[in-house]
């Protein structure tokens, strides 16, 4: 944890302290193992970052003392399009993308997506939540991205995909029939899609081409879901 990310809850009525609990506490008295009077980083839930104080101290929670007066980093201005993978892997993803700065998140199904994944409890609201904050602690950021879920390929790819993509440079990653590899430090917003293990279906990459979004590769190795998306966006952002 670089960052303690504070929510509104957290805060006293005067906004000048917070009380923290719970996860939070735990890995604080762990981990970081402060005294009173120790400074820790700490932010605010789509707000700024800055440092808390610790005031008091004992076996349930911890009071900072709070004064927030940085920025935090600047978003990406990407838009992440990912067939959903397996649930197994879902929260390590989330965390990745959410660490790398991505701060619009879209979840679709694809033909090679089992449809038991839908039903899955990493889709709850509460998880994935967890799994946001869990990444914007490690990357000291407290911009919450946004996360939605299209559960059918057609009408997302026909309605809303290319109104995602106007105005944007827009990929869809797969290697067969590729133009070229997908292209190093993308400056301006930009779209990439990303399927599932074995990759999109011929008629969904069709309907992303369709869209506006270029064919490309990532190389001649073939990637699990969790190491392409890494490998992806950080050759985008890089």
């Amino acid at each position: 944890m670089n960052l303690i990310l504070l929510s509104k809850e957290d805060l006293t009525d005067s906004g000048k302290r917070a009380v923290i609990s719970g996860r939070r506490y735990k890995h604080i008295r762990e981990f970081l193992k402060p005294d009173v009077g120790s400074r820790l980083c700490v932010g605010l839930v789509d707000g700024k970052i800055g440092d808390g104080r610790v005031v008091t101290l004992d076996d349930r929670s911890i009071e900072l003392e709070i004064s927030l007066n940085e920025d935090p980093p600047k978003p990406i201005p990407g838009t992440l399009i990912l067939a959903m993978p397996r649930p197994l892997v879902f929260n390590r993803i989330l965390g990745h993308i959410t660490a790398l700065g991505i701060k619009k998140i879209i979840i679709i199904h694809s033909g090679r997506v089992e449809k038991s994944y839908w039903k899955s409890p990493v889709l709850k609201e509460e998880n994935i939540k967890a799994q946001l904050v869990l990444g914007l602690e490690q990357a000291k950021d407290t911009m919450v991205p946004e996360v939605s879920c299209r559960m059918k390929f057609r009408p997302f790819a026909e309605d809303e995909l290319p109104g995602i993509v106007k105005g944007a440079r827009a990929f869809v990653a797969h290697p067969e029939g590729a133009s070229g590899m997908l292209p190093c430090g993308v400056k301006g917003a930009f779209t990439l899609a990303i399927g599932p293990e074995g990759g999109f279906l011929p008629d969904e990459v069709a309907a992303f081409e369709r869209a506006g979004c270029e064919r490309v590769s990532l190389g001649d190795r073939i990637l699990r879901v969790e190491t392409a998306v890494v490998a992806a966006l950080g050759r985008m952002i890089g």
